[in-house]
């Protein structure tokens, strides 16, 4: 066995203030290998060039990423959100669906542009958020859903089920389990009213949301109108998101570079993808895990470990994004090229950078994410002038483990139409 830490927990079962810095410190005193005993669970954390390479290679038939991230989530989501899908969120990014979701996202833009009007003030993560719901509501949730009550509705039932609440307020998940997800159940309900009552209604602008309904054709009209709404439910969470965290990023650190920011505003999309790519680095906090269903050996630089099922084999990206070559510590575009990083022979390996993950487990959504970011870049500077009102930096909330960080206060500016 690796290095035990001892007295290292996880923020799910005991307080942490900043699981990220606790485990960075960990780091520092037993190397890059270890392991962390928390709750019922075991942990093994590896951070070494030839340890995350053996991280990205472990299939999934013996080590599940897929049932890691069920675990996670499942603190916060009711199960019958996971269960019997027939349209899942891995489904959705074929070419011509990002071709749609881009549309509307386009639709969203001109929407957002109507509600800011010519100038005031707005606060950065409740525009990117807001235009998160509106793009992934008009794609995938049917008529009148994209504006109007709907819209409200939808947002309000969407924010209390958020199943990101698991790693972005770990300390909260006892509460949630303490109240049955109480909040949670009657958020799901809310939505199975609204989604149900647009089943029916004729959708030729929404062939996404055709195709969730014809998948439940076969079904009672009660079951058909439950399953398509969680159908929908889980696709907007899984999708959205983190999406609307990165967005919100990439326009802080644009507003901090003036001189990109110019660029962008101009219509530089090649500029503005690097630009996405480069904040999402940054603001990762995502723990990577996997779930070992079967025995089998794991490689580190120096030793071989045999790793038994139910182990959760993790690396955690803040701690060797920033920490794996010189420089990565600081916003800098031009690191990137078509996805990939300039110059990987300065790292011990390309893997122990990334803004979307390696290999199969990779997000399916980057090239749908890295499009949308750039537009939304794109076409909000090329309107706006964005003035920034905080008088400190915004930062990433301490509490956080995993996924793209949220801010720890508020990030208001001011705009004005150009």
């Amino acid at each position: 066995m690796p290095p035990l830490a001892a007295g290292i927990a996880l923020p799910w079962d005991v307080a942490v203030a900043d699981p990220v810095a606790t485990l960075s410190a960990a780091r520092t005193e037993f190397g890059d290998t270890f392991v962390v005993d928390s709750g019922e669970d075991r942990y093994l954390f590896t951070f070494s060039p030839r340890g995350v390479e053996s991280f990205y290679a472990l299939p999934e038939e013996l080590a599940s990423k897929g049932l890691a991230d069920y675990r996670m989530l499942r603190r916060k989501l009711p199960d019958e959100i996971f269960a019997d899908r027939r349209t899942l969120p891995s489904q959705l990014f074929r070419r011509d669906d990002v071709a749609a979701y881009l549309t509307n996202l386009s639709r969203a833009l001109d929407m957002s542009g109507d509600e800011l009007g010519d100038h005031g003030d707005a606060e950065v993560f409740a525009l990117t958020r807001r235009l998160a719901h509106r793009m992934g509501l008009a794609s995938w949730a049917g008529p009148g859903c994209a504006d109007g009550p709907r819209l409200e509705r939808l947002i309000a039932a969407l924010d209390d089920l958020d199943g990101s609440a698991a790693f972005v307020h770990p300390d909260a998940m006892k509460l949630v389990a303490a109240n049955g997800k109480a909040a949670e159940r009657a958020a799901l309900e809310e939505i199975v009213e609204v989604i149900g009552a647009v089943i029916d209604e004729p959708t030729p602008d929404h062939p996404l949301f055709a195709r969730i309904v014809d998948e439940w054709a076969d079904e009672p009209a009660a079951d058909r109108r439950r399953g398509v709404a969680l159908d929908v439910a889980l696709i907007h969470i899984a999708s959205m998101s983190n999406l609307a965290a990165a967005l919100g990023w990439v326009l802080i650190d644009l507003i901090a570079h003036p001189a990109d920011c110019a660029r962008v505003s101009e219509g530089d999309v090649a500029l503005a993808e690097q630009c996405a790519l480069e904040s999402t680095r940054l603001a990762q906090r995502s723990i990577m895990p996997r779930y070992v269903l079967a025995d089998l050996d794991f490689d580190v630089e120096d030793a071989t470990f045999s790793v038994a099922p139910g182990i959760t084999i993790a690396t955690l990206l803040p701690l060797t994004n920033t920490s794996a070559g010189p420089g990565l510590e600081h916003w800098d575009p031009r690191r990137w090229n078509r996805h990939r990083l300039v110059e990987p022979s300065e790292l011990a390996s390309v893997q122990l950078v990334t803004a979307f993950g390696h290999g199969r487990h990779s997000c399916p959504a980057q090239p749908f994410s890295l499009s949308a970011m750039a537009m939304t870049a794109t076409r909000l500077f090329g309107a706006y002038e964005l003035t920034p009102r905080w008088d400190t930096a915004p930062a990433a909330l301490p509490g956080q483990i995993g996924g793209v960080a949220r801010a720890a206060g508020p990030a208001p500016v001011s705009y004005r139409r150009r």
